[in-house]
């Protein structure tokens, strides 16, 4: 496969896995609103299930990002500081995938103890940290 459809379709699973990184806390959001048993199992089914498939995602965008860099050297050599910063990014979205992961478990076990406030607020992280990996790698700062 060439470069251009590697960057092609990692940017497509990307896309896709950032759909789910944004949707899930709005998820939590209603989660952490919902007093109805019937509504809070529906909410967990759905949650459940977006968080599998958005995990399927987040594998082959990682891997083709790192074929970009290790197979085409896309961001290697002097000059692409950017590069190590949009890594550093990339394991924060991982961790933030983690994160929701960790959050859902306590919603299963009924030990969330965030009000819907909260969720508002995370639901804008993997916002802030998609312009900055879009910033990173389109105006290469540095």
């Amino acid at each position: 496969m060439g470069y251009l459809w590697v960057k092609a379709f990692h940017i497509v699973f990307i896309a896709a896995w950032f759909a789910g990184l944004f949707y899930l806390p709005r998820i939590f959001v209603n989660l952490a609103m919902e007093t109805n048993e019937a509504a809070q199992a529906r909410l967990l089914l759905m949650a459940n299930k977006l968080y599998k498939f958005m995990t399927l995602l987040a594998i082959p965008a990682l891997v083709l990002g790192f074929v970009l860099v290790g197979v085409y050297n896309i961001g290697i050599g002097p000059g692409n500081g950017w590069l190590h910063a949009k890594i550093l990014v990339v394991l924060l979205i991982v961790g933030y995938h983690h994160g929701c992961g960790r959050l859902l478990r306590k919603f299963e076990k009924k030990l969330n103890t965030k009000g819907h406030v909260f969720y508002r607020w995370f639901n804008e992280v993997p916002v802030i940290l998609m312009v900055i990996a879009v910033v990173l790698v389109v105006v290469k700062p540095f």
